[in-house]
């Protein structure tokens, strides 16, 4: 079906590939009745912005000229691929970027060098405000409205972004990533059983459900949790989606059961893995010239080849992952590689 789509800043190397994971699927899916896994290259959208925020930026940023902004402020963590994708995108559209950050934990070595996509954002010419995990969490509302009444007297207007660029406004770039995915599917001559994704602030999987619902209903998506709950996820996609429904009087709606997300695989928490991630990050490597990244897309990729072997999708002929990126996020965690180096079992 047609759909009307907002404006659109182009930003992206649209359309990614879809590419077959031949060796993967030979060694961890074919021998459990599993499916042919592949894979849809969002790590491909640009090089230094590269990744799902991207996507979603296009029509964030279109919506920051329509209503005269010239400042683009957002949050997340310090090592936040939406925040070094929107700093480098407005970089490019010529607009200011101001990066809210929640430190990592442990005590802060001022004098250290900033690392991975934290280096990204300084280069870029972004203002990086950091504020520790409590302070971050009980104040962001308020630091939003700090930054806004700040540029507003400097004669600026800011757009405010939330977390992952995820909400009514930002998931356009996945119903629009879910149309194009479907189409490459198409051609490739199958329908997918399955989409599988990392969910870390849940946009991405409201717009590919959304997406599916619109251009191919009856392909499941399914979210791999890489922080907070199933729980949390369901009501966040719901509300993402009824966001987009009243801003853009849209009839589409999300039942509960239309929205799987798997929390087993989160680990000891947000940002932190498992040797166990380490080592199938090392294997996509190694099989696939894919990288993977620690933080979301190993931990999804880790828990979508634990689950075929456990049988969970042993109905499926064809399962796509979608790669959201997050290449920056593999530095700062390079010493959990070390027992890579020779590969890993």
């Amino acid at each position: 079906m047609n759909i009307e789509y907002p404006a659109r800043e182009r930003l992206a190397n649209l359309p990614t590939p879809l590419q077959p994971l031949e060796r993967i699927s030979e060694h961890f899916s074919m021998p459990y009745g599993g499916p042919k896994i592949w894979i849809k290259r969002d790590d491909l959208t640009e090089s230094a912005m590269s990744g799902n925020k991207l996507r979603k930026l296009e029509f964030i940023i279109a919506e920051a000229r329509a209503r005269g902004c010239n400042t683009l402020i957002t949050c997340g963590g310090e090592q936040s691929n939406h925040c070094r994708a929107t700093a480098l995108a407005a970089a490019k559209c010529g607009l200011k970027a101001h990066l809210i950050l929640r430190q990592g934990a442990g005590a802060r070595d001022d004098t250290a060098v900033p690392d991975g996509n934290l280096l990204v954002d300084y280069l870029a010419g972004a203002e990086v405000s950091l504020y520790p995990l409590r302070e971050y969490v009980d104040q962001l509302p308020n630091l939003f409205e700090h930054w806004t009444g700040i540029y507003e007297k400097q004669g600026d207007r800011a757009l405010c972004i939330p977390t992952g660029g995820s909400d009514g406004l930002g998931i356009w770039g996945y119903i629009q990533g879910a149309q194009e995915l479907l189409e490459d599917c198409q051609r490739e001559g199958f329908t997918p059983d399955q989409l599988i994704c990392a969910s870390g602030s849940g946009g991405t999987q409201a717009g590919l459900i959304l997406g599916s619902q619109i251009f191919a209903e009856g392909v499941q998506v399914t979210g791999y949790a890489v922080c907070d709950s199933t729980e949390y996820f369901v009501n966040k996609i719901r509300e993402d989606v009824e966001d987009w429904a009243r801003r853009y009087q849209q009839p589409h709606r999300l039942e509960t059961q239309q929205i799987q997300v798997i929390d087993d695989y989160i680990g000891p928490g947000y940002a932190i893995a498992t040797e166990e991630i380490y080592q199938t990050i090392a294997l996509a490597a190694q099989l696939e010239g894919i990288l993977l990244d620690p933080v979301y897309t190993g931990k999804a990729f880790h828990g979508m080849l634990q689950d075929i072997k456990a049988g969970r999708y042993a109905d499926c002929e064809n399962l796509v992952f979608v790669h959201t990126g997050g290449q920056f996020g593999v530095f700062p965690q390079r010493t959990g590689f070390r027992s890579s180096w020779a590969g890993a079992e």
